[in-house]
């Protein structure tokens, strides 16, 4: 017993260090694959593991990276404090609903605003990350930001669980709907790899490795789950790290190539824009709906904060050859943190 008491201290401390350094290291991430893209460009490529002189196993980083942040995610659940959110679902409902409801909102308005554009396709490939963006589940990582604002905890997880389970669901009816907006060339190569944005790719990459964790969680005798969490989440935390590092140098490391100001700044624009429309109508809709100000919180949390990690592995899975679109995907990832602080940040007041 005291054995594992020593290990797992270490591993809490470390844990709590990363979080707490978190954005800068994120903003680091970010720094290296402008400055050092090549290392991140080459962990974008699917490689073979040698198991014998016969036998090669192909791996791809970032899949396998994200794996390991949505196990964590799923480890980490508290699913028995789901049975207060089950007999007041009002919260968890109106989630789900605007989870659905925003993205057929905001993207026809910002489709709308972009076809004006100078761009020759309208802007059809920062549609099409946004698509891609909002269509995601809940981010796991907006549970952080409910704790850190005194939220209504199982609520957010409530949101989160759900909104990954429906995911192969949501995911390709709300990429099917919002598809006639693009141009041609966009629709057509989404719809060509109709087996990613159709829900497989939400369901092995996604929900699989949630579940996961969260049958983990459940398997394991009452005294594990914190001693298991303390080695894997400092495990996840520089994962996600190298995740970030690992998409930013597909957006970043094309751009130093041939660098593009005016799709940068474009990219900022339709991402903050896109951002800022999500976490309003969240709030609006908590005002209208009465909520008490933790469920309030987390309902805004969970309409802008979508798993923007998930959606820059999909675009590199389904359009390889366009790495430009991880652009905006890694303004949303940062512009959401943002603007999750803002709400965490008001909450105390408005209580």
């Amino acid at each position: 017993m005291h054995a594992t008491t020593t290990v797992s201290a270490p591993a809490d401390r470390a844990t709590v260090w990363l979080r707490r350094r978190l954005g800068r290291a994120v903003v680091l991430s970010y720094a290296g694959a402008l400055l050092l893209p090549a290392p991140g460009l080459w962990l974008r490529h699917t490689h073979a593991l040698p198991l014998g002189p016969l036998l090669r196993l192909p791996l791809s980083t970032a899949p396998c990276l994200l794996w390991l942040v949505l196990f964590s995610a799923g480890l980490q659940v508290p699913v028995r404090e789901l049975g207060r959110v089950l007999r007041r679902p009002s919260a968890l409902l109106a989630g789900l609903v605007l989870h659905l409801a925003i993205p057929l909102l905001v993207i026809p308005l910002v489709a709308c605003l972009l076809h004006t554009s100078p761009d020759s396709d309208g802007g059809s490939g920062l549609v099409t990350a946004m698509i891609l963006v909002v269509a995601m589940p809940v981010a796991a990582g907006a549970t952080v930001w409910t704790g850190k604002g005194d939220g209504d905890q199982p609520t957010m997880v409530g949101l989160v669980l759900a909104s990954t389970l429906l995911s192969p669901l949501t995911t390709p009816v709300l990429v099917r709907l919002l598809s006639p907006l693009l141009s041609d060339g966009y629709a057509d190569s989404l719809a060509a790899n109709d087996h990613l944005t159709g829900g497989g790719f939400a369901f092995a990459g996604v929900v699989l490795p949630c579940a996961a964790g969260v049958l983990v969680r459940f398997a394991l005798p009452s005294s594990w789950p914190g001693q298991v969490s303390g080695v894997v989440v400092p495990v996840a935390l520089v994962g996600s790290l190298v995740l970030t590092y690992v998409n930013a140098s597909g957006a970043l490391g094309s751009f130093v190539a041939r660098p593009r100001p005016l799709l940068l700044g474009a990219a900022l624009v339709v991402a903050a824009l896109v951002c800022q429309l999500s976490f309003v109508l969240g709030r609006c809709a908590a005002r209208l709906l009465r909520l008490d100000p933790p469920a309030a919180s987390s309902l805004t949390l969970a309409c802008g904060m979508n798993n923007s990690s998930a959606s820059a592995v999909l675009i590199t899975a389904a359009l390889p050859d366009k790495p430009h679109l991880l652009l905006p995907v890694l303004a949303y990832g940062l512009l959401q943190k943002t603007a999750a602080n803002r709400v965490v940040r008001a909450r105390p007041r408005r209580a």
